[in-house]
């Protein structure tokens, strides 16, 4: 019998190999759509992902670390999926994870998506909501600040970024796996906050009250713009309030990662 959970496979040493080839059409959308997997790279946050329930298909990892506690600790998680365990060379691992120094694991797990069915205003409940957000760097800052805060998931409006992309989740740092995300189009939202019996507060340059002065009582759906062009008007239409951030030097604006997690902790703040 073997010392390991799940049978491991011969050391995988070409690029040629179709688990390598699985593994490393993950960077592109389409692939990702089609198989509804995506990769998380290092030992931590793959525990903490097969911690929280996630499904974890594959397990890629450095050869010879079959016996390191991290990895076999890992290798279990694959039980459930019946998943498989790759060990390969470190440079199979570079290509896969398209850094030159990649972690010892990689981990490809199945996606989760919600919907707007359970954004439920009868919760005490904070949503961030985003318009069109174009840059994975950026929604996988807003994953880490909204999971930071506690609130309860992102709501993404129209044409987004993947949040499963390995740039958003590598800039969530693991908080992908602890956060809800729904994606929706414009219609659906507006259609969806016409019920909405919480407050909307969107962010705007042309807005005239500060962000400090306003109620962020719950349930609270936060809504903020598109890095270039903001929000659109009708979601504008759909906001209790407008707010904006006091821009006081020469910058006339801040990064929407940056933005929204100012805003996240003032509420926070004010819910003591």
């Amino acid at each position: 019998m073997s010392q390991y959970p799940v049978p491991i496979s011969d050391m995988i040493t070409s690029a040629a190999n179709d688990e390598v080839k699985r593994l490393r059409a993950l960077h592109e959308r389409k692939f990702r759509k089609q198989t509804g997997w995506f990769l998380a790279e290092g030992a931590r946050i793959c525990h903490e992902a097969v911690d929280l329930g996630w499904v974890m298909h594959r397990l890629a990892f450095v050869a010879g670390r079959e016996d390191d506690q991290q990895v076999k600790r890992l290798l279990a998680g694959l039980v459930g999926a019946k998943g498989r365990a790759l060990p390969m060379t470190q440079s199979l691992l570079q290509r896969i994870s398209r850094k030159d120094n990649p972690q010892i694991v990689l981990g490809a797990f199945g996606q989760r998506w919600d919907s707007l069915d359970h954004v439920d205003a009868s919760k005490d409940e904070t949503w961030v909501a985003l318009d069109r957000v174009r840059d994975p760097g950026n929604l996988g800052t807003v994953m880490r600040s909204a999971d930071a805060v506690g609130a309860s998931g992102i709501i993404l409006i129209g044409d987004c970024t993947d949040p499963y992309s390995v740039e958003a989740v590598r800039a969530s740092m693991g908080a992908v796996f602890n956060t809800r995300i729904i994606a929706c189009s414009e219609l659906a939202f507006l259609q969806f906050a016409t019920g909405w019996q919480g407050r909307i507060l969107g962010t705007t340059l042309s807005a005239s009250i500060d962000y400090q002065k306003v109620d962020y009582k719950r349930p609270l759906i936060l809504l903020m713009g598109n890095e270039q062009s903001g929000l659109t008007d009708n979601l504008m239409e759909t906001c209790s309030q407008l707010i904006k951030l006091p821009m006081l030097g020469r910058s006339d604006s801040l990064n929407l990662a940056v933005a929204t997690g100012v805003v996240l902790y003032e509420a926070l703040a004010r819910r003591g």
